[in-house]
């Protein structure tokens, strides 16, 4: 488990307005909420999200919330974060409420570990079909990613999410049969066909209609 903390600041005011103030004073408005909990208006200053961002580099993490005045930490996670999207600059950002002895349901992404022996030896490229995995989990437990060993796979072999191994105190959400990575064969090979049927049965349909 990782976990860093964030100072951030109550914000009373509210509205379009209200927001616009907080980002050209360099802080960006977010909101705190949890199943426990009313919905808490909060600020965070700019260069410390972006900080904290860069260190956490997409992996879940946990965030303690260091909130002005109180003596009390909030446990949260990151559960969205709008950006504008010509500038990229920070809109807001929700955090999420979570209690140590509560299980949490999130979603955490898929990192692989090693060289697939269809990539090695058998010229194949190694694809990933779920850039992401939802769990649940106490926040005790809860991985930064997962991690999955691809040297075994073989070219049109699938790796599902019945096929990973287990992790302590994790549960996966996904249905066992949601297929996760899986290693084919490079476009125009295999006789110039695409290493794709769907897309293979589409192109003959379309021959088809013009004949």
């Amino acid at each position: 488990m990782s976990q860093y903390t964030l100072n951030t600041q109550a914000r009373t005011q509210k509205g379009r307005s209200a927001s616009r103030r907080l980002r050209k004073a360099n802080r960006v408005p977010a909101i705190l909420y949890g199943k426990h909990s009313a919905p808490e208006g909060l600020s965070v200053e700019t260069p410390e999200f972006t900080k904290l961002l860069k260190a956490v580099g997409g992996r879940a993490v946990l965030v303690e919330l260091s909130i002005e005045g109180r003596a009390e930490k909030a446990l949260s996670f990151i559960q969205e974060v709008q950006r504008d999207p010509i500038t990229d600059r920070f809109l807001h950002i929700d955090f999420q409420a979570v209690k140590a002895d509560e299980k949490i349901e999130l979603e955490v992404p898929v990192r692989t570990k090693g060289e697939a022996v269809g990539v090695k030896t058998q010229g194949g490229v190694l694809e990933v079909i779920a850039h992401q995995l939802r769990i649940r989990c106490l926040p005790a437990d809860l991985p930064s990613s997962v991690e999955i060993d691809v040297s075994a796979l073989k070219v049109g072999e699938v790796l599902k999410v019945g096929d990973l191994a287990e992790l302590s105190g994790v549960e996966f959400l996904d249905a066992k049969g949601h297929p996760v990575l899986s290693c084919v064969e490079p476009v125009g090979e295999a006789g110039g066909g695409t290493a794709n049927p769907a897309a293979d049965a589409k192109a003959d349909a379309k021959k088809g209609g013009k004949k």
